[in-house]
């Protein structure tokens, strides 16, 4: 079966392609909305001022009507006078004077007026837009300004101002209302606005180009600090995981990256470190055994007939047992070391388990040490019961192993918190040591540690149990030997 590779799109694959890309993008959409808003306000002013500029036409024409003059055919605007009672055209020009004369005219007569309604000086008022209708003259040729929509200012004058004679001369009746009709042509306003939108288009193109590409070359010159850290980042290999990228001097998001970058990889190169330490101690603390079960079996087996095999498998078996232990050791922190914190465990009372290892502590052999307990009730943490009775047994046996006499194991409860003790009266810990022992394989009296079963990894463990377990434990000062105190958070019993 053939698997052809998917197919990719035409999506710019770099960061700062795609920033100029979303720039220019969004740029645009601003512009076509600028340009649309100014396209209609541009379209508006001119047009507004080709009618104030068609006023002064306007007030020319009537002043002629008033002197009983009939206006010229030439005019730098369309006109047409039309009046009450007449079917034809009182004069028109500036293109409404392609008919013939006799023509209906095309613009609306006024109705009839009175004195009292029309003063001396006429009546100005704009008349709205008008629709010209689709006419030809007499030898076929259209009407220019036909089909069109314009806007059109009209006044109106009475006739009744006139002399009989001047009437007479316009065509009309003396009582007749004259009202002179003026176009307004929106040819100025489209041209402007014509020309607006090509310089606004213009001007976006190049505006476009110019911000895609000066927002792509800042965003790459702005990057270069990434480049420089994914560079040294791909650097880092787990046989030296010492290299560290340069952090820039300009306090932005970049610097942030790579002090995070630098931190992560300090973090990583500890636990490199760690990871080799704690493997080399293995190694160390397994070849102490090794070697002494493998000495004392190759003397049994080199002289068995001077050999006092009860004692050598004695032996054998002491140094097998510790192995054991530390191979039960190595693995539980491997565990704990992979595990995450215990969350949503039941709930265990410590009081409980307080009791229990007080009934079954051995003392030891070579010396009178008291284990001794002091509990105010029940204490219920959240976790696994194996968990906590390992971790009391670690320091249970950490602190028998350095006492004198007498061992004191205290719980109580305090601000939501399980609180638990345990103290001996041994030699106690240096202060300057206090962290040091809770690291893997330490040992502040190694030869007698060994000779007694230590290991170096019980307090560890029971460090890591009780982070496990969103708790902490840490060695508080005492007047007289070591004592080490236990915080968990308080859990509600079980339901019954």
């Amino acid at each position: 079966m053939n698997t052809a590779e998917p197919r990719r799109g035409l999506r710019p694959r770099s960061v700062r392609a795609r920033t100029a890309l979303a720039v220019a993008s969004t740029a645009a959409v601003v512009l076509a909305a600028i340009g649309w808003w100014l396209h209609g306000d541009v379209y508006r002013q001119s047009t507004q001022i080709a009618r104030d500029q068609a006023e002064a036409p306007l007030l020319a024409l009537a002043d002629q009507l008033r002197a009983g003059v009939i206006p010229s055919r030439r005019s730098t605007v369309p006109y047409e006078i039309v009046a009450t009672g007449r079917s034809t055209v009182v004069a028109s020009g500036g293109g409404m004077d392609v008919f013939a004369p006799g023509s209906p005219h095309v613009l609306p007569a006024p109705p009839r007026l009175s004195e009292s309604t029309v003063s001396d000086s006429g009546w100005y008022y704009e008349q709205g837009a008008i629709r010209m209708p689709e006419l030809r003259d007499e030898h076929g040729r259209r009407f220019a300004l036909g089909g069109g929509t314009y806007p059109v200012l009209s006044t109106d004058i009475w006739a009744g101002e006139l002399s009989s004679a001047q009437a007479a001369h316009l065509g009309v009746a003396p009582d007749a209302t004259l009202r002179v009709h003026v176009v307004v042509l929106p040819d100025t306003a489209e041209a402007i606005t014509a020309t607006m939108d090509l310089l606004l288009l213009r001007a976006g193109l190049v505006g476009l180009v110019l911000l895609s590409a000066v927002t792509y070359f800042t965003v790459r010159i702005a990057l270069r600090p990434v480049e420089a850290i994914r560079a040294a980042t791909a650097s880092v290999t787990p046989s030296d995981p010492r290299e560290r990228v340069t952090v820039p001097a300009t306090g932005h998001e970049i610097t942030a990256l790579a002090t995070t970058i630098n931190t992560t990889l300090q973090r990583l190169d500890d636990a490199a470190a760690r990871q080799r330490r704690f493997v080399a101690d293995a190694a160390h603390e397994l070849r102490s055994p090794l070697t002494t079960l493998l000495a004392t079996l190759e003397v049994a087996l080199a002289y068995p007939d001077r050999t006092d095999w009860p004692g050598t498998v004695t032996t054998a078996a002491r140094q097998a047992g510790r192995l054991q232990a530390l191979a039960e050791d190595l693995l539980l922190l491997a565990r704990l070391d992979a595990r995450q914190p215990e969350s949503d465990r039941g709930s265990v009372d410590l009081e409980v388990l307080v009791s229990q290892l007080a009934e079954r502590y051995e003392r030891p052999p070579d010396g009178p040490v008291v284990l001794t307990t002091d509990t105010t009730g029940p204490a219920h943490a959240r976790g696994r019961p194996d968990d906590y009775e390992r971790l009391l047994r670690n320091l249970v046996d950490n602190a028998t192993r350095h006492a004198a006499s007498r061992v004191q194991v205290t719980l109580r409860k305090q601000d939501r918190q399980v609180i638990l003790s345990v103290h001996d009266d041994g030699p106690g810990v240096p202060p300057e040591n206090a962290e040091a022992i809770f690291e893997r394989f330490v040992r502040l009296d190694d030869a007698r540690s060994r000779d007694r079963g230590g290991t170096g990894l019980g307090l560890p463990i029971a460090r890591e149990l009780a982070h496990h377990h969103a708790g902490t434990l840490a060695l508080v000062p005492s007047d007289t030997g070591a004592c080490f105190q236990l915080r968990l958070p308080q859990a509600p019993p079980p339901a019954k």
